[in-house]
């Protein structure tokens, strides 16, 4: 669209065209990439009622002329918070492909699922005929965000791809989904009750005062609510066969990065205990890079969980009642944290073209379980390093481990610390868990 945008008109209605190009101005120095046509070109579809901008939805308006408008104090509104979001291209999330991902079929009227709507267009760019078929006609963002720009495509052995968008993105349109999701749901309410009180207009349209017709509810989406701990102490195999509790999850924002709505309950499976509800996005981050049951790749996002945000993720571990007893965490968090952090003076270094470089990737398994401490090792090695060196760095016990933890945390995350201990807990549950037998013959104790 060539449409000119004229300085200094503010409010009233916009043409889509003219919205478009107010939309690329106003987010030209964003750090999320942004489409040239976020509300003429698929799959924005202006004639269902609204178009996605980043994680807000602004509806729109059909004069009566006919010609579809969108109000442009609603695009600044969206621009502006789209221009607050900041970005970090090395923090990645993978988005797929996953085994077992149910396949469903999408066109431009149905709602954002956007990591289906990706996969599909991929897959679709797999096959040359098709792809030279698409070029010009597929949809070159979502929510106003041109994902094409930031997508990291990983191939391993020469046949398995795997794609990534930067966790900021993924964030981003998982509230844009969510908000869609609520924006939907409240227009559904407004044309059930106005079924019931008032007749049907003709096209199922409301007309307004000035002429103008409208296809969705003016008002704004349920505002998500912030988690206060109001889940503290519940098992999660009891609390999520609850009816509609799906339903209220939705109706959080998550408990780790407070800005996204939150998708899943995040619980211990060592003891049990529902943390809190989380984003998808705080959730894949926080779960443990498995290679076996008992062996872990330190991966780079322990940096984020241990460094630069650990005081949000230690609070958030210490909400269940098992682990702010113990002073500790789950196993493998507490082996990726040995390796991430206990063990960080061992691993060696390589010559660098900046400097050093640490040597391969670290990993970290463990003979035996937490629930015999006194038999459980963890040992600290290197793969893939570039001389085929320094394989394992430290074998260190279980105990050992949980003490240095203990006086880390102390350092790292004092109000945390201050709230462990079995003797420092209130408002346990009347049959607590974590305090297991140890068969070394020292007795029982916590440990």
């Amino acid at each position: 669209m060539s449409e000119r945008v004229i300085p200094g008109r503010r409010g009233g209605l916009i043409s889509l065209g003219a919205a478009d190009a107010l939309w690329v101005d106003l987010t030209s120095n964003s750090a999320v990439p942004t489409a040239a046509a976020a509300f003429t070109c698929s799959p924005a579809h202006a004639r269902v009622g609204y178009v996605l901008l980043g994680g807000r939805v602004v509806a729109t308006v059909k004069a009566s002329g006919g010609q579809w408008s969108v109000p442009e104090t609603e695009v600044r509104r969206a621009a502006a918070e789209l221009n607050a979001v900041e970005m970090d291209r090395q923090d990645l999330v993978r988005i797929g492909p996953f085994r077992g991902a149910p396949k469903q079929e999408h066109n431009e009227k149905t709602p954002l699922r956007w990591r289906q709507r990706i996969t599909r267009e991929l897959q679709k760019l797999g096959d040359p005929e098709r792809a030279a078929r698409l070029e010009g006609s597929r949809p070159n963002h979502l929510a106003g965000i041109d994902w094409r720009l930031i997508l990291v495509e990983q191939t391993r052995d020469r046949t398995a791809r795997t794609w990534w968008l930067p966790r900021a993105v993924v964030r981003l349109l998982d509230a844009a989904e969510h908000t869609e999701t609520q924006w939907l749901q409240a227009a559904r309410t407004r044309q059930e009750n106005a079924a019931v009180t008032e007749p049907p207009s003709r096209h199922g349209q409301a007309q307004a005062a000035d002429g103008r017709q409208t296809t969705g509810p003016d008002c704004p989406t349920a505002p998500l609510r912030p988690y206060n701990g109001e889940l503290k102490g519940h098992l999660y195999a009891v609390l999520s066969r609850r009816p509609g509790i799906s339903h209220k999850v939705a109706g959080w924002t998550c408990a780790v990065c407070r800005t996204a709505p939150a998708a899943v309950l995040d619980h211990c499976h060592e003891h049990g205990y529902v943390r809190a509800p989380v984003c998808h996005s705080c959730n894949t981050q926080e779960r443990p890079d498995h290679l076996y049951g008992n062996d872990i790749r330190v991966a780079g996002h322990y940096a984020r969980l241990f460094d630069t945000h650990a005081a949000d993720w230690l609070r958030h571990w210490h909400r269940c009642p098992g682990c702010r007893a113990r002073t500790t965490l789950p196993l493998p968090h507490l082996a990726a944290w040995t390796a991430h952090i206990a063990c960080r003076s061992l691993r060696p270094t390589h010559r660098d073209s900046r400097g050093r470089k640490p040597c391969g990737v670290l990993r970290v398994s463990w003979t035996g379980s937490q629930n015999a401490p006194g038999s459980c090792l963890l040992t600290v090695a290197v793969d893939f390093c570039p001389f085929g060196e320094h394989r394992v760095l430290a074998r260190v016990p279980y105990r050992e481990a949980a003490v240095r933890f203990g006086s880390w945390l102390a350092e790292a995350a004092p109000a945390v610390a201050a709230a462990a201990g079995p003797d420092r807990l209130d408002g346990l549950p009347a049959r607590f868990r974590p305090v297991i037998a140890d068969t070394s013959g020292e007795g029982l104790a916590l440990f």
